[in-house]
């Protein structure tokens, strides 16, 4: 016991096996299992087993493994840097693991921590950058399952980053006194380049590099995130990522709590949607408030629901910040389409009801009619998904009869989809505007128009046990 907590049962190094000699003691799954990991280091192994499995007959035969077809011999163990014991006999890799122990090499008996020497830990790749977890033999799928969160977490480019920083080293160390550097690659970190990095921009990533190397201020970043249609397990790791690293998050009244709440603890939250009795900012002023705030230095996260590029408005934002000369970066996140179509089990398309799908905004002046291309939407064998349509949905829906639907054609609106507030109500063309008056629903909701709609019923899919509110089916 240390003053800061129990001992460690193993300390963690890593060991470096390019063109080490290897032995591993079996030819089944297991031992398969522990050349896979093996291998991507690089070493010579050598297997010693009477057979092998069909898996590592090819390795030998592709000459990345060595079989020799015969008993183990403690002799095998001399000269080896590592000693694996992974066969299915537990007295066999005993025998292994003594002989590794009486010739000073480190071993691992599979399943057997009071006889090996080391443990093999669950990895997170990312080379140059690995990271390993362990539980000293104790629990394994726990060690696994936090490899697999972290897996998750770390994006699949940060061995790219990490070989960036490893070559410019030696220009910080060149440029910086010790005692600045840490406090460089914080700032590089922390900003658009080592964004850029993770994004394959390596130009951007050295401008923004020479630009601090020379001591000028960090440049500010907007992050344009699409947060999906409410169900926060739906966000993309990407969208997670950044809004964990976000200063400021500008964010629309359709975003639930439950998102606004996985953004950074200490972000300053600016509304900026429209609700009543308040002001509400116009697109313009939106735009000059992402600007003002990162030419400020600040990374700028503009969370919105679904998709930035759906309905979002996201193109005439990108489109002010590229004239400013301000880093961006967009993550899609799942539109409301597909989001409550899949929730309330409405398959957009069909091969026998629906070739095509069509998405459009229900919004009219002052309770007029939608300016649409009727002729276009009324057309048989395709979806019409209607964005905000609560609102005009008596006008819709005489519209689509107007223009050659037949009243029974089949139609559900969607409110609070993929949240445990969703409902969904079914009906016709001529029956739902009266059946969602009666109901008397509000808030973000979606129009579906087709023939898909007869599937919910068959399909039944939020009807399925679910750990979730009812209305979903996950």
């Amino acid at each position: 016991m240390t003053e800061s907590g129990p001992a460690l049962s193993y300390f963690p190094v890593f060991l470096r096996l390019r063109g080490a000699r290897v032995l591993v003691v079996g030819g089944g799954e297991v031992a398969a299992r522990k050349i896979r990991l093996l291998l991507r280091a690089g070493p010579k192994i050598e297997v010693v087993a009477r057979l092998l499995n069909a898996e590592l007959e090819a390795l030998a035969e592709a000459r990345q493994i060595r079989h020799l077809a015969r008993d183990f011999d403690p002799v095998q163990v001399a000269g080896c840097r590592l000693v694996i014991a992974a066969t299915d006999d537990r007295a066999l890799n005993r025998g292994v693991a003594a002989a590794a122990h009486a010739a000073n090499v480190p071993v691992n008996a599979v399943d057997d921590p009071e006889h090996s020497s080391f443990i093999t830990p669950a990895i997170v790749d990312r080379a140059p950058l690995t990271v390993a977890v362990a539980s000293a033999g104790s629990a394994p799928l726990l060690a696994r399952r936090v490899r697999e969160r972290l897996e998750a977490w770390l994006p699949a480019r940060y061995g790219k980053l990490a070989e960036f920083m490893g070559a410019l080293r030696a220009r910080v160390a060149e440029r910086l006194p010790e005692a600045a550097r840490r406090v460089f690659w914080e700032r590089f970190l922390d900003g658009p380049g080592a964004e850029a990095v993770l994004r394959g921009d390596d130009a951007l990533a050295r401008s923004e590099f020479e630009r601090l190397l020379a001591g000028q201020a960090p440049r500010g970043e907007v992050y344009l995130v699409g947060a999906g249609p409410g169900d926060p397990d739906l966000l993309t790791f990407r969208a997670l990522r950044l809004m964990q690293q976000a200063d400021a998050v500008l964010y629309d009244r359709l975003l639930p709590p439950a998102i606004l709440e996985l953004v950074r603890r200490d972000a300053e939250r600016v509304f900026v949607g429209k609700r009543a009795r308040q002001h509400e900012m116009s697109q313009e002023e939106i735009n000059a408030e992402l600007v003002r705030r990162a030419q400020a230095g600040q990374r700028v996260l503009r969370l919105k629901g679904g998709d930035p590029f759906v309905f979002g408005r996201g193109g005439e934002e990108i489109e002010t910040l590229a004239a400013h000369g301000i880093p961006f970066q967009i993550v899609p996140g799942i539109t409301a389409a597909n989001g409550c179509a899949a929730y309330a089990g409405i398959p957009l398309t069909h091969r026998d009801y629906a070739q095509a799908c069509v998405f459009v905004t229900g919004h009219a002046h002052a309770g007029g009619v939608p300016p649409l291309n009727w002729p276009l939407l009324t057309q048989r064998g395709q979806t019409v998904v209607v964005y905000m349509g609560l609102q005009t949905l008596p006008q819709l829906c005489a519209q689509f009869t107007a223009h050659g639907l037949p009243a029974d054609w089949p139609a559900a609106l969607v409110v609070e989809g993929t949240t445990p507030r969703q409902r969904v109500i079914v009906g016709t063309l001529s029956d739902l505007p009266e059946k969602v008056a009666a109901v008397g629903v509000a808030g973000a909701s979606l129009l579906i128009v087709g023939e898909v709609v007869r599937l919910r019923e068959k399909l039944s899919w939020d009807a399925q046990p679910s750990p979730r509110a009812a209305g979903s089916v996950f």
